[in-house]
Order: C-alpha cells, then sequence, then structure tokens
C-alpha cells in the first residue's frame, strides 16, 4: 500500500460507498489524466468509461478550458454574488440562456446538481405564494427517481435504497409510475406510454390545485440504472402539466449538455420546461458548477419593494463562482468551435452496433441507449427477468474485472453504466465496449474472480 493510500484510507469518507469494504481492499490512486484516459501511482492507465462521474465532456486537460481557468486566475478566483456582479457569470448567463429551451431566460447560480434542485423546488413553492395560490404546495416526482442528496432532493427522490433511511426527514411527494418499459408486464410500448399518461392525468384531475409542480429527469432516469422513457412521454407530461396549471421541473443535471445527443434532453420533444437544473458538465468537468434556469413568468413573480418580501431568500457562499464560469464559457465554446453535438450521430450508431453484441449474451436482460448514455442490466435469468441477488454485487464485480483491463466504468446496482467522454472516438468506444463485453462474459458465464476494491451502489 502506498502512503497516498494509507492516508485515504485513514482520513477520508467516501461517498456510496462502503468504507469497512473499502479499507480492507487494495484501491486505485489517480495521479494525473489526459484526454479520456486516467493514470494511477502504478503506472496504469485506464479509459474514464463514465466520465468521472457524468461531468467530463471534452477530456481531460483540455488546453482551452485550462487556459480559461489560468486567465481568470490570473483576475480573481472568486468575489461574492450577494451585492455584486461579475463578468463569468454574467456572460455564462447569456451563453446558456442562448442554449437553452425556449423560454427558460434566467440563471439563478449554485454549486452542484443536488442545489439546482432544491432551488428550482423552493422557487416553485415560493412561485405560487406569490401567485395568490397558497394551496400548491405539494410535488409530483416519478417512482425511482433521483435528484441529488439534500433533503429536499431526496424528497422528490425514489431509489429505495438510498432514500428510505431518510423518510422521517422528508416532505411527502405524489409518486407516479416509472416511465421504464423494460421493467413494466407490458408487451406494446406505446399502450405503457398511455398507462403512465393516464396515472398522471388521474393524480392532476384530483389534485392539480394543490401541485406547485412536477420534476422529471427528461428521457433518463440515470440513477435509478439508466431507465429510458418511452417516445412521446415527455411530451406527454410537457402537455398535462400546462393542462393542469402544474409547473414542470426538468433536472437535466444527468442528461444535459449533449449526452443523449441533442444539447439538453428537452429538445428531443420540443418541450420547454418551467424551470430547468443543470450541473455535471456545465464546466466541462473542471470545477462545481449548477445553475437554475427559469422562466420570465417565474423571475417576475418575485419582483417587488423589499416591504413585499417577495425576495428569494436562497444563495450560497460559492454562487456565480469567477473560475467555475470561466470554465463553463470555455466549454460551451469548445461545442460551438468543435460542432460537438454534430459530431455525435456517427459515435451514437458506434455505440448503438457495439450493444447488438452485448444484448445477445445470456445474463444481460437489456442493454439500453439514448445518445452518448448506456445502461447494460445484467441478469440471473434472462427469459424470466429474475435478477441477481443484491448481495453478490455483480455489476460492481464486472466493473472491477473491467478495471483490471484498463477501462473504468461504476455500475448502479447491477445496471453497468457507459457515459464516455463526448470527445471520445468511434476506435476508442469500441476498445471500451469491447472490454466491457469481455468483462460480463468472464464474470457471468465464465464464473472468472476479479479483484476486488471500489464496490459500490453508485
Amino acid at each position: 500500500m502506498n502512503t497516498i493510500e494509507a492516508k485515504d484510507k485513514q482520513y477520508i469518507w467516501h461517498p456510496f460507498t462502503q468504507m469497512q469494504e473499502w479499507v480492507e481492499s487494495p484501491q486505485t490512486v489517480i495521479t494525473s489524466a489526459k484526454g479520456i484516459t486516467l493514470y494511477d501511482t502504478e503506472g496504469k492507465t485506464y479509459y474514464d468509461g463514465v466520465s468521472s462521474l457524468w461531468v467530463n465532456i471534452h477530456g481531460h486537460q483540455r488546453p482551452e478550458i485550462n487556459q480559461a481557468i489560468i486567465e481568470q486566475l490570473g483576475k480573481t478566483a472568486h468575489t461574492t454574488a450577494l451585492g455584486l456582479a461579475n463578468i463569468p457569470a454574467s456572460i455564462l448567463a447569456e451563453m446558456l440562456v442562448e442554449a437553452a429551451p425556449d423560454g427558460l431566460k434566467k440563471v439563478f447560480y449554485s454549486d452542484d446538481g443536488a442545489t439546482a434542485v432544491e432551488v428550482a423546488l423552493k422557487m416553485a413553492f415560493q412561485y405560487w405564494q406569490h401567485r395568490g395560490k397558497r394551496e400548491k404546495t405539494r410535488f409530483i416526482a416519478l417512482d425511482n427517481a433521483y435528484h441529488g442528496d439534500t433533503i429536499g432532493s431526496v424528497s422528490v427522490g425514489g431509489v429505495d435504497l438510498f432514500h428510505r433511511i431518510f423518510q422521517p426527514l422528508l416532505f411527502e411527494p405524489y409518486h407516479i409510475p416509472s416511465p421504464s418499459f423494460y421493467h413494466s408486464s407490458m408487451k406494446n410500448e406505446a399502450e405503457f406510454t398511455e398507462y403512465c399518461l393516464n396515472a398522471l392525468e388521474t393524480l392532476l384531475k384530483e389534485h392539480h390545485k394543490e401541485i406547485a409542480g412536477l420534476i422529471i429527469e427528461p428521457l433518463v432516469q440515470a440513477a435509478a440504472g439508466m431507465l429510458m422513457s418511452p417516445k412521446g412521454y415527455l411530451s406527454g407530461v410537457r402537455r398535462l402539466t400546462k393542462e393542469y396549471d402544474v409547473l414542470l421541473i426538468a433536472d437535466e443535471v444527468a442528461t444535459g449538455f449533449g449526452r443523449t445527443g441533442r444539447m439538453f434532453a428537452c429538445e428531443h420533444e420540443e418541450v420547454s420546461p418551467d424551470l430547468m437544473c443543470v450541473s455535471k458538465g456545465i464546466t466541462g468537468g473542471y470545477l462545481p458548477l449548477a445553475a437554475t434556469l427559469a422562466t420570465d413568468e417565474i423571475y417576475n413573480a418575485f419582483l417587488g419593494t423589499m416591504a413585499e418580501k417577495k425576495t428569494f431568500y436562497h444563495g450560497h457562499s460559492y454562487t456565480a463562482n469567477q473560475l467555475g464560469c470561466a470554465a463553463g464559457i470555455a466549454s460551451l465554446g469548445i461545442f460551438a468551435k468543435d460542432r460537438v453535438i454534430e459530431g455525435l450521430k456517427t459515435k451514437i450508431a458506434c455505440i448503438d452496433e457495439m450493444l447488438q453484441g452485448i444484448k445477445s449474451l445470456p445474463h444481460v436482460g437489456d442493454a439500453r441507449q439514448c445518445g452518448m448514455i448506456v445502461g447494460i442490466e445484467l441478469i440471473l435469468d434472462k427469459d424470466k427477468k429474475i435478477p441477481y441477488d443484491w448481495t453478490q454485487t455483480m455489476g460492481a464485480i464486472v466493473c472491477m474485472k473491467a478495471r483490471e483491463q484498463g477501462l473504468f466504468i461504476r455500475p448502479v446496482g447491477d445496471v453497468i453504466v457507459f457515459m464516455p467522454p463526448l470527445c471520445s472516438t468511434e476506435a476508442e468506444i469500441k476498445i471500451m465496449l469491447d472490454i466491457t463485453k469481455r468483462a460480463i462474459i468472464e464474470i457471468t458465464e465464465l464464473g472468472q474472480s476479479a479483484a476486488s476494491g471500489g464496490g459500490a451502489h453508485f
């Protein structure tokens, strides 16, 4: 065990990690990264197959982002947004509004995805208070939803393993079915979509007068295991929320900035939400930053004199941080300069082609894709859809086997997540998915062991 690994095990408490297993097992210590490659203290290299938990867009050590941060450091690293404006935050806000779905005109900065969701929930609640509809205090959330780990974001979550223990601390939303066709018992996807939308409309008919907003991860419920919505579901949700006067909050933290093949997932079904939460890829994977985008209608409801107490009383010490905003400006500049979105079509097709072979494996129940997002669901009995016992941690074992072969990926339970940086080449995508396929075969079919370490559910 090297010195850094020993210090880590002595002092650091890792997220979503059983620390007893962590301390007892050898761990990888990263020293540097470049492009889509990670380097460790032992001289080994790994493809970054999950974009360092879905944040890296253009690769590590991207010169344009490096330079933008260096130049900003020569001016100031941070000044407060409470009572002061700053240049990078103003420029980035304009760029975000230009890139976002129509109607989103105002940007409220925060620090990460969960805080962006907290902001949206509080804005939605307070908006209706200012509108005089004080009974509109409830929210609608999807089963299996994940929106972060703060109390408000957990309240509208639905991943039982993560959230059940905190139940006494939470407010209670209304829940509607997760729109995951694979996990339903229905044979027809169109009928399943209609079933899900009917469930929502039934709820809205009875309770819309007390519902402030509905929060959704558009197209992909990421931390639930890359569960993917059928075509027409998102636009149906938008139609119903408008019809019943309920705000739509789109959580694009995982799906934003090109992950689905468009800049934002909402674009696929021409949906304009009332509030949209973004983070993860906003700085290209460099620095913590988040934003909640709002319509003018919502923003204007907060305008008034100090005496009216309409102010949105929410903020963070590092709100609108200049370094993060400078990185965000550079990242969006790369999208335009390199025509990143246009270049994804062939990469998405390459992933689809590679997944055909993975889908045919006897212990892969489903290999689902939305753009550059992939979830490969491992299963004990494919025909009967019988899962592995969760205590076997098959997903984690397969990911460790892939790491032995030079690919860093992470599971969500027994779903193998593949979400590479958008800059990955087709050749690199093929190598990474070939390693993934080989690791699945070696663990689920050949019964080979994998080095332990880093086992977690997320």
